[in-house]
């Protein structure tokens, strides 16, 4: 069992985030802190002076983790994508999505600006960031603009007769609308900014100080506050933060930790989402590299797709072989890379020290994420052993497979499936479905069709559908599971049928059950770990269900909605789909790639971009 008071003593007085875990395992929270030793251990003081959901949120922490960060700003922005990754339940959550701003160089222009943005887009351009502080990043761009007389405006043709703008008679521009600077000595300003921004350029600093001092001395405090205000977002841009690259690829970081564990980081969308141990069975005295040498080739060869490039300290034995195989696997390129240099090398430090600091803990909590597996395990053998005559339990993982329903009004209806082995959801092996033989909002029909259909794959052999569960889980009470129970029985499936019956707050509160013809009725109040474990799925299987209901309106209506644009009918539309392939590639596309779309002119295209950011807008 996972010992509190023991893994206190055992936190480091470093920055990091903490995550704490219920008896589930489930993250319910996720925090930073300047010292990991001093923040985790104020949860487990005296409740006597704790807010009310601090209290609540304690009495159901089984166990934390941490990762160790290199400094506060890494810990800032980790928290900020572990809390939208797992969304914890005592987090305060932010509802849209908005993310951390870049500034962007248009190195592609002729005279390339220097502004603030929040979208990543491929244009040529070159971005730097994210940085968490937005208002350091509005003083880096005006003061750029201002020591190097920069292009502010976003006009990238002047007709004869033209006249500067404004900042031009204020002195902040130098006109090159007007021929007043040369390409060459434009660019000569924008290779300082470049400088700069990567870290290379400490002139702009200096400048600041001698301006600040200097306004200092001649007592204009007001002119002396501007240049500190400069100075401190020169220096919070400064700031290492390696928790999130430039780069929107995926990656996977791979050490390995010893004493058979091997540790996983994730990179998605060049954001560090999380981690993962896993165990293997090792031989006393095996090298580093063989060890990850297998692990790549076991668990990457059982996954649909994966990263581009996977990085590690040590090289794997066969290096070359295993990107040959998960290249031709996965249907791209992918590369093991030991990094020298650069963000991905400083991504792999900060991945060093976190499992520098796991092998104290590894260990235990494995045996705690055992302990908790015995015990869901043993209370899933007990309801199951009501419905069918079962040996005794013997430390199995059951597998259960979930199902839920989605629709507005009975349109756009679809359905779920989501797979759980055990404590874990096995995502790999979730299922969505269209339901196509089915009229309006009659759920019962639509769980009947997707259930036939999910069976009569497994007969086809469809490898997707192939292991079947040790228990169907349906979203919903006795009706449900009476018309699950049709479709079981006629596809001679011989597994047992569980309703997810609700509350009055929306969690399951018992499991319902057909036995001897009649219904019957698991009070999960008597099986606490159940009952969490039974609202997990729950939520997962509904959260699927509606994102994928979303989806699919969202496309149709979005697909309707091109037809509004002016110059747009079927032939074009059905053009731009058959070009690109999707409504997501479109809306990503840039006016340039819309234009290659045959009858698509420039200004269409224009036009086109133009719809996809005012929707984007309006939602």
């Amino acid at each position: 069992m996972f010992d509190i008071q023991e893994n206190l003593k055992k936190l480091p007085a470093k920055p990091g985030v903490y995550i704490h875990r219920d008896k589930l395992g489930q993250v319910i929270y996720v925090g930073k802190a300047i010292s990991l030793k001093n923040r985790v251990r104020q949860y487990f003081q005296s409740s006597r002076n704790m807010d009310p959901k601090v209290r609540a949120m304690v009495s159901h922490i089984a166990e934390f983790e941490y990762i160790v960060c290199g400094s506060e700003m890494e810990a800032f922005i980790l928290e900020n994508n572990l809390i939208k990754k797992y969304m914890p339940q005592y987090n305060i959550l932010l509802r849209d999505d908005k993310t951390y701003p870049y500034i962007k160089v248009t190195t592609g222009d002729d005279f390339p600006r220097v502004v603030k943005t929040r979208i990543i887009g491929r244009d040529g351009a070159k971005y730097f960031g994210p940085y968490s502080d937005a208002g350091a990043v509005n003083h880096i761009v005006d003061l750029l603009g201002t020591i190097y007389h920069l292009k502010r405006c976003t006009k990238t043709d002047f007709p004869q007769g033209w006249r500067p703008c404004l900042n031009y008679h204020i002195g902040q521009c130098d006109a090159v609308c007007m021929g007043k600077v040369t390409k060459e000595e434009y660019a000569e300003r924008i290779k300082s900014v470049l400088e700069f921004l990567n870290g290379r350029n400490r002139k702009i600093g200096d400048y600041l100080e001698e301006k600040m001092l200097a306004a200092s001395e001649r007592l204009d405090f007001e002119e002396a506050a501007r240049y500190r205000d400069y100075l401190l977002a020169e220096k919070a841009l400064g700031e290492k933060q390696r928790v999130v690259m430039k780069t929107d690829k995926d990656m996977d970081a791979v050490m390995y930790a010893g004493s058979g564990h091997v540790v996983l980081f994730y990179v998605r969308d060049g954001k560090l989402s999380g981690r993962e141990t896993f165990s293997m069975k090792v031989q006393e005295g095996e090298k580093p590299e063989a060890v990850l040498c297998q692990f790549m080739k076991q668990h990457y060869s059982i996954q649909t797709g994966g990263p581009g490039e996977i990085l590690v300290k040590v090289m794997p034995d066969e290096a070359e072989m295993i990107e040959e195989y998960l290249g031709g696997l996965w249907g791209r390129r992918v590369k093991i890379i030991k990094p020298e240099r650069g963000e991905k090398r400083a991504l792999l430090e900060l991945a060093v020290r976190d499992v520098a600091e796991m092998t104290k803990t590894i260990e235990e909590r494995e045996k705690n994420k055992e302990e908790r597996r015995n015990e869901l395990g043993s209370e899933m053998h007990s309801v199951l052993s009501k419905l069918r005559s079962m040996p005794e339990y013997a430390g199995k993982e059951y597998r259960v497979e979930a199902y839920d329903i989605s629709n507005t009004n009975g349109v756009d209806t679809v359905g779920a499936m989501v797979v759980f082995e055990g404590l874990k959801p096995d995502r790999k092996s979730y299922r969505r479905f269209r339901i196509r033989t089915i009229e309006g909002p009659n759920d019962y029909g639509s769980m009947q069709e997707v259930l036939y259909r999910r069976f009569k794959r497994a007969r086809a052999g469809d490898p997707g559908f192939s292991r079947l569960p040790d228990a169907l889980l349906i979203d919903g009470g006795r009706g449900h599971v009476g018309a699950a129970l049709d479709v079981v029985r006629a596809m001679k499936a011989d597994i047992p049928v569980l309703g997810m019956a609700k509350d009055d707050s929306h969690r399951t509160q018992a499991l319902v059950y057909m036995k001897d013809g009649k219904f019957e009725e698991e009070e999960l109040k008597e099986h606490p770990l159940l009952f969490r474990y039974m609202g997990t799925i729950q939520e997962e299987v509904h959260r699927f269900a509606i994102d994928y209901h979303r989806g699919v309106r969202s496309r149709r209506t979005f697909a309707s909605a091109l037809d509004e644009i002016e110059g747009i009918g079927p032939v074009k539309r059905n053009a731009l789909f058959a070009h690109f392939g999707s409504i997501d590639k479109i809306r990503d596309a840039s006016p340039a790639e819309l234009a290659e779309v045959e009858g698509i002119t420039p200004a269409l295209a224009e036009r086109i971009k133009e719809f996809f950011v005012e929707y984007r807008s309006s939602k």
